[in-house]
């Protein structure tokens, strides 16, 4: 039996962590996860989705706020497992770490490498209006997504998708890819191939800057990066001291001479904003600051009375 140590942290990783936990082929030795976090307007302390996975399925579970120099880092050491997953982990691995693993350290990796290395390989492929991405079973080497690639798939992404819509599809393909690599990994069957570096591209994590939407951009920038940003963190438009919530919004299929941040229609049903190169960006899902999320019909009956085409709304 091939012993594992797992590394984890979203919903993206728990399919996963079920996979091989569930497989009699693997022993999941024990799970590593991020510390919990507070979460929403009371900031509960919430454990990650992979630590609810652990401890549902009994896996020892270990929460390091940094992996290097911590206490837990020894532990983990002292396992020597056959082999490290991680999938959507949250830190850097140390050396030390990387080669306790006695054949090898692997990463499910939500991108098409050498394309997207980073943090937010799924956000970043939404945002730029790809209509494809993928898997990568990858070695883990000391570099962000560096290492040779041993397999991948690609999945399509719909026009409507949000990043939740694309996490699911790719856990899923990465679950079934990995149970699929793994044995040839173990054998030493598989041929690694490395990445071209000059094809090579770069998803940071999303910067706080980058949630406000800016009205300079066309109708369709705006449409992707609403769907990047949700579930998380949320896209938001600042009007004035308020921070109203984007959760979905498409691009209208019409012009305007209006220059962006002015009403382009108003109604009981619609509310559809200029935007850059003369487009036209309409809200469909918004939520106010302390309110639920609402439709924009929801909206427009309690709210947008006083809006009317032509009216500037927002500086752009």
């Amino acid at each position: 039996m091939t012993t594992i140590l797992f590394m984890g942290t979203p919903q993206f990783a728990v399919p996963i962590l079920r996979a091989l936990d569930g497989n009699p082929d693997y022993q999941v030795l024990a799970v590593v996860t991020q510390p919990d976090k507070p979460v929403g307007r009371k900031r509960t302390l919430t454990a990650s989705p992979v630590k609810l996975a652990a401890q549902e399925l009994k896996l020892p579970v270990y929460q390091p706020e940094k992996l290097t120099k911590s206490p837990e880092l020894a532990q983990l050491i002292a396992l020597a497992p056959d082999l490290i997953v991680t999938a959507a982990f949250g830190q850097f691995l140390p050396k030390s770490l990387l080669a306790a693993a006695k054949i090898m350290p692997v990463n499910v990796h939500g991108s098409l490498l050498p394309q997207y290395r980073g943090g937010a390989p799924i956000q970043r492929a939404i945002m730029n209006g790809d209509t494809e991405t993928g898997v990568t079973i990858m070695e883990m080497v000391s570099k962000m997504d560096a290492g040779d690639m041993f397999s991948q798939v690609k999945v399509p992404i719909a026009p409507r998708d949000t990043s939740e819509d694309v996490f699911a599809k790719l856990s899923l393909a990465g679950r079934d890819l990995l149970l699929e690599t793994l044995p040839k990994i173990i054998s030493g069957s598989i041929v690694k191939v490395p990445q071209d570096p000059e094809k090579v591209t770069i998803a940071p994590n999303i910067a706080p800057e980058e949630e406000q939407l800016d009205l300079n951009l066309t109708a369709l920038q705006l449409t992707n990066k609403v769907r990047a940003l949700n579930p998380d963190p949320v896209a938001y438009l600042a009007i004035g001291d308020q921070r109203i919530k984007i959760w979905a919004s498409h691009q209208a299929d019409l012009s305007t001479s209006l220059e962006p941040g002015h009403v382009v229609k108003a109604d009981k049903k619609n509310l559809w904003l200029a935007a850059g190169s003369g487009s036209v960006w309409a809200i469909d899902r918004l939520q106010l600051a302390g309110k639920k999320e609402m439709s924009i019909n929801d909206f427009m009956n309690g709210n947008g009375r006083e809006l009317v085409a032509g009216q500037k709304v927002i500086e752009a």
